[in-house]
């Protein structure tokens, strides 16, 4: 599917409600998405992370999941979720290292079929915020396939875009680099300094999930109108 034919999200999704087979992506489907001109200020907003054994949804599979709803002026952790799930394959070394998640802490996890119900309870009619949205949406869409026989599609605001966006000439000369000039760096933590957002430890679902809600909030409030409508910046 295009990123041109997914422009029109709220009649994607009830194009999609009407035709997924599985009553819970038509429930999640049938929660509706919020018109392209909705300001932000009025956008139900959840950030989301992922951590995975690899980066390739079609060889790894998600090991943990963050969710924290938020608000332009509000995070609501209370509402926090989080799931350590069994992946499919087994885990590497090097993906330990990254997440910090073990073969003991997995070992009596439910598969990730067991928390869909509440994953996509928790997403229904909110608009997801992830820092680089190709990871949280192709490893979704993969599982829900396996999982479900349909794939998962719904808009991101990508907060490593938004910053790619404010900083398109990322890269400097060897020059620059002589007199000490570095390049601008859009990882979330380096992204989150720019702010004067604290450093916190990464690849840790929540935390990860509860650092790109904040960082999206200081994006809005230094760079965007609380008016300006989310068509603007979700894709």
């Amino acid at each position: 599917m295009s990123e041109r034919a997914a422009q029109d999200w709220p009649q994607l999704f009830a194009n999609l409600a009407a035709s997924s087979r599985d009553p819970r992506l038509r429930a999640f489907y049938g929660a509706g998405c919020v018109a392209a001109d909705t300001p932000l200020e009025s956008v139900p907003l959840v950030a989301l992370d992922v951590e995975t054994t690899g980066l390739d949804p079609r060889e790894n599979a998600i090991v943990s999941l963050g969710l924290v709803p938020l608000s332009l002026q509000r995070i609501r952790c209370s509402e926090a979720r989080y799931w350590v799930v069994k992946p499919t394959g087994e885990l590497n070394a090097e993906s330990v290292t990254f997440h910090h998640i073990t073969h003991s802490d997995i070992r009596h996890a439910p598969r990730l079929a067991s928390v869909l119900d509440e994953l996509l309870e928790a997403l229904a009619g909110k608009v997801v915020v992830a820092h680089y949205r190709n990871i949280e949406r192709s490893f979704l869409d993969q599982a829900v396939r396996q999982y479900l026989g349909e794939g998962l599609i719904f808009p991101i605001i990508d907060t490593m875009e938004l910053e790619a966006r404010l900083h398109p000439k990322r890269t400097v000369s060897w020059w620059d680099r002589l007199r000490g000039r570095e390049p601008i760096s859009i990882r979330l933590a380096d992204s989150r300094l720019r702010y004067g957002l604290p450093l916190y430890s990464a690849h840790h679902a929540l935390t990860d999930a509860l650092a790109c809600g904040e960082l999206l909030q200081a994006q809005v409030a230094r760079h965007y109108p609380a008016h300006t409508p989310v068509g603007a910046l979700w894709s």
